[in-house]
C-alpha cells in the first residue's frame, strides 16, 4: 500500500508553498506520487468545491456544506487517492477530513459524531499516515491571504473568531494524533519553513517507503 500525506491549516498559513517543497522534495528523491487537494482533485469534485466557496443569495445550512465536503471527497478518494495508494504511490493532498474537522466542526460547531459517521462511511478505514500541520496566528494568516489581492471566497469571508476555532480545532486534533501530526510554524521564513518540512519528509517518509 501506498503513502498518504496531507498538509493542512488555516488560510495564509503558506499550504501552497509546502506543497510545492514537498513536491520538489519527492521528485528529488524519485519518489512517485499523486497530488490533489480538497475540496476537489477531480473533474467532478472541483464543480462541487464551486459550489462551496461562492457566494450565494441564500445562506448555506452547516449540514449543506457538511455534505457537500464530503461529497466532493467521496468522488476524489474513490477516483484518485484510492487507487493511487493501491499503486503504491505516495498521495500528497492539500487538506482532506482533518479539515472538516477543524472548519465544519471547529468553526461551524458541528457535533464531530456527524462527521466522524460521514468519515468511515467515505473513507473506510483509511486515514493520512502523515499530517503537516501548517499553524499560525488567524490574524496574520488573514492579513496573507488577503494581501494576495483578489476576491476573496465564501469561507475566508468568515470573522476572525471562526478562524481561532478552525486554529483551536486544529491543533485539538495534533495532540489527539501526535503519531502522525507534525506542527510546523508557519510565521517562521519560507526557507527556514522548508527545512523544517524537509527535516520532517527525511524523518518520517524515508523511513516507510
Amino acid at each position: 500500500m501506498g503513502f498518504f500525506l496531507t498538509v493542512e491549516g488555516c488560510e495564509g498559513a503558506g499550504k501552497t508553498t509546502a506543497m510545492e517543497s514537498i513536491r520538489q522534495w519527492l521528485i528529488a528523491k524519485g519518489i512517485a506520487f499523486e497530488q490533489t487537494r480538497e475540496p476537489g482533485g477531480t473533474l467532478l469534485a472541483e464543480q462541487i468545491r464551486e459550489l462551496l466557496l461562492a457566494k450565494h443569495q441564500e445562506s448555506v445550512a452547516d449540514t449543506t456544506e457538511l455534505l457537500l465536503m464530503f461529497a466532493a471527497r467521496s468522488q476524489n478518494f474513490h477516483e484518485k487517492i484510492k487507487p493511487a495508494l493501491a499503486q503504491d504511490k505516495v498521495v500528497l493532498s492539500d487538506r482532506f477530513t482533518d479539515a472538516t474537522y477543524a472548519y465544519q466542526g471547529g468553526g461551524r460547531g458541528v457535533d464531530c459524531s456527524r462527521i466522524e459517521i460521514l468519515e468511515q462511511l467515505v473513507q473506510g478505514d483509511c486515514r493520512p499516515d502523515l499530517t503537516l500541520l501548517m499553524d499560525l496566528e488567524p490574524e496574520l494568516g488573514l492579513a496573507r491571504a488577503r494581501g494576495r489581492g483578489g476576491e476573496l471566497d465564501r469561507i475566508e469571508q468568515e470573522d476572525i473568531d471562526f478562524f481561532k476555532r478552525v486554529r483551536a480545532a486544529y491543533l485539538a486534533r495534533a495532540e489527539q494524533f501526535p503519531e502522525r501530526y507534525r506542527v510546523v510554524d508557519a510565521s517562521q521564513s519560507i526557507e527556514s519553513v522548508r527545512v523544517r518540512i524537509e527535516t520532517i519528509l527525511a524523518e518520517y517518509l524515508e523511513s516507510c517507503l
